[in-house]
């Protein structure tokens, strides 16, 4: 089996901030909050585990009622956001989408921390969404590791064999990512991971993390096609 799992944010699209505006105009609209804390790090984090950060830097109770009623303000906000925000497909991205469909033999999927509904969201407002035929989502699991194990049983369940069994002999799964936490996912499932510098984290930092392939942007298609077809 081969899977291709896809970081959004910073990876495939860069929104001005629409996530992170929603997530703010939610926590004050609906939780009386009138400005987040800027010590809870939003790159490479789930919506999930960002929310239950703020509740818990805000003095929220972290309940599931709570995260529910988060959930359904943030999705109802962020399209708003998008619109009012100068965003961009990534370089790269539909061209690197194109080969790996044309390989035929390719799972490709989302890993994300985004909740379902914001990822399906900011993915339909680029013409992106169609492309992705299944993923793990931050309404899953608040942790990315987790996330990835979820993205990686959905993968295996498509290809036909046993979604939480091992690998298989010729399994081969690579997660794009463009923060040192998708590197860890990856590495949590037993996934190559591939870096890419197109979000806020610099590809020195990136470096450091010991990816398996490291390009500048998803332009570099021939490498990570190269990269997945060894």
């Amino acid at each position: 089996m081969k899977a291709c799992l896809f970081d959004i944010d910073g990876t495939l699209v860069l929104t001005g901030g629409a996530g992170m505006f929603a997530f703010a105009e939610t926590f004050a609209e609906d939780f009386g909050v009138p400005e987040i804390s800027r010590e809870v790090p939003f790159a490479g984090q789930s919506d999930r585990g960002i929310a239950g950060n703020l509740f818990v830097a805000h003095g929220i109770e972290n309940t599931h009622e709570n995260w529910r009623r988060f959930r359904e303000g943030y999705v109802a906000r962020i399209e708003d956001h998008l619109r009012r925000r100068e965003g961009l497909v990534l370089p790269g991205v539909f061209a690197l989408l194109d080969r790996l469909e044309s390989l035929g033999d390719v799972h490709i999927g989302l890993l994300t921390g985004n909740v379902a509904a914001a990822a399906e969201t900011k993915l339909r407002y680029y013409d992106l969404w169609h492309r992705f035929a299944f993923g793990g989502f931050g309404d899953d699991h608040p942790d990315r590791n987790d996330i990835a194990a979820t993205a990686v049983a959905r993968a295996r369940e498509r290809h036909g064999s046993s979604p939480n069994g091992a690998a298989s002999a010729d399994e081969r799964i690579v997660v794009i990512g463009d923060t040192p936490n998708d590197v860890r996912c990856a590495r949590s499932v037993g996934a190559y991971a591939v870096a890419v510098p197109t979000g806020h984290i610099t590809a020195e930092e990136l470096a450091t993390t010991k990816p398996d392939l490291l390009v500048e942007t998803l332009e570099d298609a021939d490498d990570i096609v190269a990269f997945l077809s060894d």
